[in-house]
């Protein structure tokens, strides 16, 4: 105690108060939750005792419910005609085949006929002259003589079975049929299935030679066999604690023991979750009582102390922080608003030296510096790849020619109004425009990927069509821009900007307007200058793979189609992904020699990848290429012919975007596509710019669901209305469904409650091989 005493003297005022404070705090958490544990405990105890109650009575009931039905199904077999005429024969050959052809047709294993004073006349049993199985048929007709209408558990030769006896009547009582059924695991099933007790069935009344029968606990018969042997209350399996209870059944021909078994764990598992919410009750009670504890100290501690942490801060450059005590009226206070008039004029001096240095004095925007540090601090808060983020570089067309016809000061006057527009145009929190110098812009879009970021330099070229108004002047500008994006572009800001401008100067060459950076765009990309001739080398020498992703129908489970895709098998570099050779070949056009190469891969198997039963339709995507190329319905059309295989086997996915870039040219080969018959499907539908308007004019026959929606649907009521609305949108104009990016039963359950037509994803396949396809096609009908 004394040593603890003199560690808190060597502590400041408010450390000792927070920490007596905490520790009395903490000292009543634990002695509740301590209490709460125990109570729980008991809790637990008194469940699972209750609940091994409930499974001995469910066994008992089931018993008697088994032995009723079997006694019914016993006396239409007594009833038969056939066989009371059989039975009035006298004859033994005719009883025994009488007997076990009608034990076969109610399922009896063994079927005896006793006389009207209960002895053996003939039985279905090979072994039926074996004294031991005589002695328990004999037994068994004279216990079952005592209760008509239930039913006796028996062993024979080792096995249990359930008895029952029926008279034989022609009218009188000319005999009896004995029946014997054999207890299976269907039984022991239905106990687990309805009171959550797992059941194991032994037989032997020598507990060292007892013999497990039947058991609902998978592998873990020895276990079963201890817990028996020394008639223990508790079982340990895996890690996990059973209670058990034993219930003894005195069976003719041997004794059998049920033993019910409840795990611990599993009834521990609701009552857990409530301590874990008292842990986090605890703890958040204490970080808040630490959180005031703090401040009560501080209030009490020595204001002086505030001031030097704050000459402190002073010293380091920080003169955002606040001096606390100004408003005291005594000679604290006079000390505390003097150092915070010296803060106010360090600070108003160093803005106006951050102002020079990071923001352009003409426009007010930031500067390029400004803008390098802001787009470092953005990749470096946000390095998750799944928030992307872009850089534009902008610059004007024409400038030079303003500033020589017009004036230099004129030409300022144009750099304000371009840089207003800029902004009217990029107002999203987060995003930033700046002025990188001359008639050159910058703009950061946070949370932006390649897609979203040709809408917004779309939307700001189209704000550039309007003619700037100045005075009595009237300037036409356009302006040429450069999109790269972290970090599918580059992982760091100074590479992004670089790369941006290097998009930017490919745009201003082609007068493109706007250039997503490429590598092919980089001239000192490595990669880039082999990558073409690599991609001719895979397609003449058979690297690439086809690979199938099934899709399967929301109603029934049924696989109904899968969607085609490529995979580039390298020599050297292995298997390349996708995303590193597919945005390549569609800048350069290649990605049409990949499509051919495809629909001629897939047309080649299509005949053995259809099922036995039933019709497997391939998907196969077509780029902005594609759709440019009119000559793409004939090729395929030749490829078909070729191998024999129809159109109604394919379906082609195209996005709203391949469409968007040139509406009048792909509506012509969409549909010259379907007058060949294809399927045609809208894909990652929602995603895009088009409009429901002009899609209702084209001959498409699917959507197909963007992935984003779909996974998101679990945790976003707004993904999940998007979908919903989608489906029935799709439905009311006649067109089919797919819904990509299914990672777990409950989306699928979902999206089959909303009457979705299909699905697609991880949760049902993933790609694979088209020679494993088949194989696993078979593995998931087995699994529905």
């Amino acid at each position: 105690m004394s040593v603890w005493k003199q560690d808190l003297s060597g502590m400041s005022l408010s450390s000792r108060i927070v920490i007596v404070m905490l520790a009395l705090l903490l000292a009543v958490q634990v002695a509740g939750f301590w209490a709460v544990r125990a109570a729980v405990e008991r809790q637990v105890r008194n469940e699972i005792a209750s609940d091994l109650t409930v499974g001995e009575r469910i066994w008992d009931r089931l018993l008697q419910q088994n032995a009723q039905r079997l006694r019914e199904a016993s006396i239409v077999l007594a009833a038969d005609y056939g066989f009371r005429s059989a039975v009035t024969t006298g004859d033994k050959e005719t009883l025994s085949s009488a007997l076990e052809n009608s034990g076969e047709r109610i399922g009896a294993s063994i079927t005896a006929l006793l006389d009207p004073e209960l002895r053996l006349v003939s039985s279905s049993q090979a072994g039926g002259s074996d004294t031991m199985v005589v002695d328990v048929l004999s037994d068994l007709g004279i216990a079952l003589s005592k209760d008509m209408d239930g039913g006796q558990i028996a062993l024979v030769n080792g096995r249990v079975y359930q008895f029952v006896m029926v008279p034989v009547r022609a009218p009188v009582v000319v005999g009896w049929v004995l029946m014997g059924f054999p207890v299976g695991q269907e039984l022991l099933d239905d106990v687990n299935r309805l009171s959550g007790v797992h059941v194991a069935l032994l037989s032997g009344k020598n507990t060292g030679a007892r013999k497990l029968q039947l058991t609902t606990l998978p592998e873990q018969n020895e276990a079963v066999l201890r817990a028996a042997q020394v008639m223990t209350t508790e079982v340990g399996i895996n890690d996990d604690l059973l209670v058990a209870r034993h219930v003894t059944i005195n069976a003719l021909g041997g004794e059998l023991q049920v033993v019910l078994l409840r795990s611990i764990a599993e009834a521990y598992e609701p009552f857990a979750k409530l301590q874990w919410m008292l842990g986090l009750i605890t703890l958040g009670g204490v970080l808040l009582f630490g959180i005031g504890s703090q401040r009560a100290a501080r209030w009490v501690a020595q204001p002086l102390k505030e001031l030097t942490r704050f000459a402190k801060a002073l010293e380091l450059g920080n003169y955002d922080v606040e001096v606390s005590g100004k408003r005291r009226g005594d000679e604290v206070g006079l000390l505390a608003r003097g150092f915070d008039s010296m803060r106010t004029s360090i600070a108003a001096q160093r803005d106006e030296i951050l102002r020079l240095a990071y923001w352009d004095r003409l426009t007010g925007l930031p500067n390029r510096e400004k803008f390098r540090e802001t787009l470092k601090a953005t990749i470096n808060a946000n390095p998750s790849p799944a928030l992307p983020l872009v850089a534009v570089t902008l610059n004007l067309d024409r400038f030079k020619h303003v500033n020589d016809v017009l004036g230099y000061a004129f030409g300022d006057e144009l750099l304000k109004a371009v840089a207003q527009r800029l902004c009217l145009q990029v107002n999203r929190p987060g995003d930033l425009v700046a002025r990188l110098g001359g008639d050159e812009f910058a703009i950061l879009l946070t949370r932006c990927d390649a897609q979203e970021s040709v809408a917004i330099t779309a939307r700001i070229a189209a704000a550039f069509e309007t003619p700037l108004a100045l005075g009595e002047q009237t300037v036409d500008l356009s302006a040429s821009m450069g999109v790269a994006c972290w970090p599918a572009d580059a992982p760091d800001a100074d590479l992004l900007m670089s790369r941006s401008e290097i998009a930017m100067h490919a745009a201003k060459a082609k007068t493109a307007g706007v250039l997503l950076y490429t590598p092919a765009l980089d001239s000192s990309s490595a990669q880039t200058l082999s990558l073409l001739s690599d991609l001719r080398h895979a397609v003449q020498n058979d690297e690439l793979r086809l690979f199938l992703q099934p899709k399967v129908a929301t109603s029934s489970g049924q696989v109904v189609a899968a969607e085609a895709l490529v995979r580039w098998q390298h020599p050297q570099r292995g298997l390349v992904p996708p995303m590193e050779f597919i945005p390549f070949a569609e800048q350069t056009g290649f990605v049409r020699q990949l499509t051919i190469w495809m629909f001629a891969a897939v047309a080649q198997q299509w005949r053995e990848l259809q099922p036995a039963e039933g019709h497997l339709r391939i998907a196969i995507n077509l780029s902005t290429r594609d759709l440019m190329d009119l000559e793409l319905p004939q090729r395929l059309a030749a490829i078909m012919q070729q191998n024999g295989v129809s159109a109604s086997g394919f379906c082609l996915e195209i996005t709203e975007s391949a469409i968007m870039d040139d509406p009048q040219r792909a509506e012509t080969t969409l549909y010259k596509l379907a007058e060949l018959g294809f399927k045609l499907s809208i894909d990652d539908f929602g995603t895009g710019f088009s409009s429901l308007a002009y899609l209702k004019r084209l001959p498409v026959n699917e959507l197909k669901i963007d992935k984003s929606f779909v996974m998101g649907m679990e945790d976003d009521e707004s993904d999940a209305k998007i979908v919903r609305s989608t489906i029935d949108l799709a439905h009311n104009l006649g067109l089919s469904v797919v819904a990509e990016g299914v990672e777990n039963q409950a989306i699928l359950d979902t999206l089959r409650e909303l009457d979705c037509d299909e699905a697609q994803g991880y949760f049902i396949g993933k790609p694979m091989p088209y020679k494993d396809f088949i194989a696993w096609r078979e593995r998931w009908h087995a699994s529905i």
